[in-house]
């Protein structure tokens, strides 16, 4: 009998099978992967850089640590149970063995997907722009991201940041090692092209997947056709509940009464959110409540 997390990964395995591109929605905690799932959205991202934000209100840096990470990834899953998921674990926090330690923590937290990547990081001393790691170090990762899961159904995305580093034809050397050790999808940082894109579609096989797209590759049908299967759009939604969070303290600092707040949402909108009326049945009937 499959669980709810395998078919959420099988979902995913299809979604990459298909034939169309599939903008995921920015998620970072409970609450935003819910909204999520509520719009409709075929898929979560839970990036690095949000995970920063919502866990330590710090910038990307490679400051939250695994436990941080995977415990955020059990409550996101947790929240949203019909929503598959698919994490940037960055580095997979250390070396290879490391990113196989990566690897089980996110699936035992209900994770359908995850990134490693062959950056090196955290940023080393006196580093002037990012670097890569080695071609053979970035295949360990893979490989041993690949040893570490165990539900067959859980995705290993090899991510390079090869096309703004080294070029692209550095970075169609390190997909296709990652590609041929097993890899279930490749994640592309940097592209900023149509010429780009296509020599990397040309010389691999597996799906892709885009990071932040804009100008000429801002075009869903032309990546589709490209076999990109899911491109990022950027992480918009924790910025604007910043926003929104600020705007409201700072309103009532300065005097405005909270029954004339603007931007507060519709009455019954967060009775929903909480799903208040499912915990007003458990209470009737586990707790003998009215």
């Amino acid at each position: 009998m499959s669980t709810t997390a395998t078919r959420r990964r099988e979902r995913v395995r299809a979604l990459l099978a298909g034939a169309a591109c599939h903008h995921p929605a920015s998620v970072y905690d409970p609450l935003s992967a819910r909204i999520a799932q509520d719009i409709g959205f075929e898929l979560g991202m839970f990036a690095g850089s949000t995970a920063s934000l919502a866990v330590l209100g710090a910038p990307d840096l490679i400051l939250v640590t695994l436990s941080e990470f995977a415990e955020q990834c059990r409550r996101i899953c947790r929240a949203a149970p019909d929503l598959p998921v698919l994490v940037d674990a960055d580095h997979g926090y250390g070396n290879a063995l490391n990113a196989m330690r990566t690897i089980q923590e996110v699936e035992a937290a209900g994770i359908a997907a995850a990134t490693i990547e062959d950056t090196l990081l955290p940023q080393p001393h006196g580093a002037a722009k990012p670097q890569l790691v080695s071609r053979e170090e970035g295949l360990g990762k893979i490989r041993a991201a690949l040893a570490g899961r165990d539900d067959p159904a859980f995705l290993v995305v090899a991510r390079t940041g090869a096309v703004q580093i080294a070029g692209v034809e550095e970075a169609i050397a390190r997909a296709r090692a990652y590609e041929a050790a097993g890899a279930d999808a490749l994640f592309f940082t940097g592209v900023k092209t149509r010429a780009q894109l296509a020599a990397i579609a040309e010389a691999t096989r597996l799906p892709l997947i885009l990071g932040s797209i804009e100008g000429e590759l801002a075009d869903r049908a032309l990546l589709a056709a490209h076999r990109v299967r899911i491109a990022l759009q950027g992480h918009q939604g924790i910025a604007a509940a910043a926003q929104a969070v600020h705007a409201t303290l700072k309103a009532l600092r300065e005097g405005v009464k909270p029954a004339d707040l603007p931007g507060l949402p519709p009455s019954g909108f967060m009775a929903r959110l909480m799903r208040e009326e499912r915990y007003a049945a458990w209470t009737r009937d586990f707790l003998g409540g009215e």
